[in-house]
């Protein structure tokens, strides 16, 4: 932010959009699936053929219920369909199928971390609604093309109240949705298909004051970057509008992040401009209290939730809380680790975050996709904390654990990466090493200490990673002692 942060406050409110991962779409039977050949994924109700009528598709409404329920919101058990009119080339029946004034979820909230305080965002809504198609450009044709696949498309909408006051914390909030999205299962949450992408609502107003600036909205922002520097940009553009005397107008402006500039589309739109009527061809529909509380008792530990056990429970530092409890699959997994009770709970965190983390990754592969175990993991920190092996020798176990269906006690045997305490044999290596690193030994006679982690680790590799580390440095220290 530029120097006029310090006189402005900067208000921000998110609409996110969020593509449900159900197998048909919202009201028909056509699949719903991303990247197929234009065209082919629709039919009569989704292109909005005359005398055409949709049918609600269950699982939406039960997956909406279920992100209410992780959002703390209170369930409209009774609920409707609505018409939100409005004429664009990609929405064939010039209206949506929305919800207006009796969303699925209402009056929720979200603890959100920044900088290491929690700060509670407020949840307008949540509501059930079809996506529109898409427009195709290219420069090898005049004009464009729609595409209809993506028609019908089901969506939540989660609506924030504007308690956001920075970019940081946007972006937080952005994040910590997308992470429940996915820990409940119900959207693959790949911003780089679109399955996630949000409304951004940016206004400012003079510190101190109570009253709401005006507000600017940019449309399908849709990454964790983008929104952070689509606010920065905005809040800094409606600053300086201000300072030099000028209004803000209540516009939609579009977002162009590979430029880091956005433009005016159109003049902000109210609700009574899409002259909302309930849905005709759609009844009322009605959920049982019972099945309401099925849906709520479904909904595991929640990331930040988790990220605080973490740090309370176990002692974790909150960076590494957070990485871990960013994953429901690697959580899941520490968690099943720390249950068998039978090694420090912080080295198992640093080989999750660290190694297995950066294999998983090498290899594009999620935990519950390996032959890792939670047993065999914990017997390899085991072993460690024995020290049968060192941590170098336990990459290589690990490699070797990743790679087939093997114990860690076996690798160590058939490798030979059994720890090597023996003074005879370290000693000589201490020797050999001191003898090829003259001018290591000799910044360390002359105050230069930190090389003696450089001087450990040579020793290791003479060993091949079998001697043990605190053994070297002991013998280390005492023969440049002699010398």
């Amino acid at each position: 932010m530029s120097a006029l942060s310090e006189k402005y406050e900067v208000i921000v409110g998110l609409e996110i959009h969020a593509e449900l991962s159900t197998k048909t779409k919202i009201f028909c039977g056509c699949k719903n699936a991303f990247g197929a050949e234009v065209n082919t994924l629709c039919c009569p109700v989704c292109m909005g053929m005359p005398g055409t009528l949709p049918v609600l598709n269950r699982q939406v409404v039960d997956y909406a219920v279920t992100m209410g329920h992780a959002l703390g919101c209170s369930i409209n058990r009774v609920s409707k369909n609505d018409r939100k009119n409005y004429y664009y080339p990609d929405l064939p029946k010039a209206y949506q199928i929305s919800q207006f004034d009796v969303p699925l979820c209402e009056n929720g909230s979200l603890d959100i971390l920044v900088n290491g305080e929690v700060k509670r965002i407020g949840i307008t809504r949540i509501h059930i609604e079809e996506d529109a198609g898409k427009l195709i450009h290219d420069d090898s044709f005049a004009g464009s093309l729609v595409d209809f696949n993506r028609c019908g498309v089901p969506l939540i909408e989660i609506v924030s109240e504007p308690d956001m006051r920075s970019a940081e914390e946007a972006k937080a909030y952005m994040e910590a949705i997308t992470n429940i999205l996915l820990y409940l299962g119900i959207s693959d949450a790949k911003m780089q298909e679109g399955s996630v992408r949000a409304d951004v609502n940016v206004s400012v107003r003079p510190k101190g004051s109570t009253e709401f600036g005006t507000r600017t909205e940019m449309k399908n922002v849709n990454s964790f970057g983008a929104v952070y520097r689509a606010i920065q940009y905005e809040a800094n553009r409606q600053m300086e509008e201000l300072e030099k005397g000028g209004v803000i107008e209540q516009e939609t402006r579009r977002w162009d992040d590979a430029k880091g500039v956005n433009f005016v589309l159109r003049t902000k739109e109210d609700a009574q401009d899409y002259r909302y009527f309930p849905e005709p061809d759609l009844l009322t529909f009605v959920l049982s209290e019972e099945h309401v509380q099925k849906l709520k008792d479904s909904v595991p530990e929640l990331p930040v939730a988790k990220t605080l056990r973490y740090v309370k429970e176990f002692g974790l530092n909150q960076a590494d809380a957070e990485l871990l409890a960013s994953s429901k699959q690697r959580s899941a997994f520490f968690d099943a680790c720390v249950s068998l009770g039978r090694c420090d709970k912080k080295a198992l965190s640093n080989w999750m975050i660290g190694d297995v983390a950066r294999i998983l990754n090498e290899r594009r592969s999620e935990i519950d996709e390996t032959f890792l175990t939670p047993e065999k993991l914990t017997a390899m920190v085991e072993l460690i904390e024995n020290k049968t092996i060192s941590n170098t020798a336990a990459k290589t176990v690990l490699e070797e654990m990743f790679a087939r269906d093997c114990q860690p006690g076996d690798v160590v045997k058939e490798k030979g990466l059994a720890q090597v305490s023996d003074t005879a044999a370290l000693g000589a290596i201490v020797k050999e090493v001191l003898a090829a690193q003259t001018k290591a030994v000799e910044d360390y006679k002359n105050g230069k200490t930190n090389v003696l982690g450089f001087l450990v680790g040579q020793c290791m590799k003479a060993s091949k990673g079998q001697g043990n580390p605190a053994i070297l440095r002991e013998m280390m220290e005492q023969e440049i002692a002699k010398l």
